[in-house]
């Protein structure tokens, strides 16, 4: 076993241990801190495999920005542990229905790969060229994009002020 199959396998354990623990957590800042772990081992895995610009995208982009995200939104709403309702069977049924599906499928790629023999040629491209591919042919979708987060970021905003309205009124209907 070479030096990077040994990292590869550190990585894919720390990544998979990092996601589980991130679903099964009741504290959804908690959950957050486990996926930006989560989120750095993926990173780490694409500079492994030689895709520098995209372990920095990783970090950038889903460890910072869309993290920092969810968490102003958790923390705007101000979601408490205790209030969040274990959930039923009927809820959990569906889940467990799909994830077997997918695991058959995953299976059934694994074992019947027809282009294993194929051998894929190395696509290399620096940032410049990809940052003008992107910017100048897929600008719109981008501008989109970030047009949903903000209002997204808009949204969670609306639905603190009128959380904190609520409990203030409650108050001062008990004074």
């Amino acid at each position: 076993m070479t030096i990077y199959a040994a990292v590869f396998y550190i990585l894919a354990g720390v990544i998979l241990v990092a996601t589980g623990l991130a679903i099964t957590r009741r504290n959804l800042v908690h959950s957050i801190v486990y996926l930006v772990i989560s989120f750095f081992g993926s990173a780490m895995l694409y500079y492994l495999f030689g895709a520098p610009l995209l372990a920095a995208l990783e970090i950038i982009i889903y460890a910072g920005a869309i993290m920092v995200l969810f968490l102003f939104i958790i923390m705007m709403l101000r979601v408490e542990p205790s209030a969040l309702r274990k959930p039923t069977l009927r809820q959990w049924l569906p889940a467990g229905v799909l994830g077997l599906i997918y695991i058959a499928v995953a299976i059934l790629v694994v074992t019947t790969d027809p282009g294993s023999q194929t051998i894929l040629e190395t696509a290399l491209a620096r940032p410049r060229v990809f940052g003008r591919f992107l910017f100048q042919r897929y600008w719109l979708s981008v501008e989109i994009v970030s047009f949903l987060l903000l209002v997204a970021l808009i949204g969670a905003l609306y639905l603190g002020k009128a959380f904190v309205k609520e409990s203030g009124d409650q108050k001062e209907d008990q004074a």
